[in-house]
């Protein structure tokens, strides 16, 4: 790497490393959802199932 290359991947960290650092956080925030929406639904389901049965 140059000197002159090194501020170039400065300018790259500095505008793409926020951004991905944000998204990164909100995907795991929305996985855990996620999975727990999962969850609830296959209760719904089974609950629907033992309603269906009577």
């Amino acid at each position: 790497m140059t000197v002159v290359e090194f501020p170039q991947w400065i300018t790259i960290v500095g505008n793409f490393g926020f951004p991905i650092a944000i998204t990164i956080y909100l995907f795991s925030r929305f996985e855990k959802k996620l999975e727990k929406l999962e969850i609830v639904i296959l209760q719904l389901s089974e609950v629907i199932k033992e309603y269906r049965k009577e």
